[in-house]
């Protein structure tokens, strides 16, 4: 088990920078993918960036790539988003997950993470 604990989120302005993070504890967390997902009011739950289990390689939701960085510290145990130029589309619940699979091809599907946090809201002005 890893237990997931999402922190950093807020009220911001259009074009203002914000960075999440998460924290990690139970299982070595070098054994998981880590990736945020996020919520916006009366949408479904859609995939933002996935890191890998020792950073180096990401992906990011195509939407998203160039405005948004995720990066993760394994003596830490904790995952970073960092966000800018935020839109008042990205108002949503930002949710951090773990995904124990050995092999990157399903870092993007939501059904591969088997541990989530609570979620952390965001929320941009215009």
């Amino acid at each position: 088990q890893v237990q997931l604990v999402e922190s950093g989120g807020g009220f911001m302005q259009a074009g203002d920078s914000l960075r999440l993070s998460c924290a990690a504890s139970g299982r070595t967390f070098s054994s998981f993918i880590i990736a945020w997902f996020r919520q916006a009011p009366g949408k479904g739950r859609e995939f933002v960036a996935a890191v890998s289990w020792f950073g180096h390689t990401t992906t990011y939701a195509d939407s998203l790539r160039g405005r948004f960085t995720i990066s993760r510290d394994n003596t830490q145990n904790t995952v970073h988003l960092q966000m800018t130029s935020l839109k008042p589309e990205d108002t949503a619940v930002y949710y951090c997950a773990a995904n124990e699979a050995s092999r990157w091809n399903r870092a993007r599907n939501e059904d591969a993470y088997s541990y989530w946090g609570q979620g952390t809201q965001v929320t941009v002005s215009s």
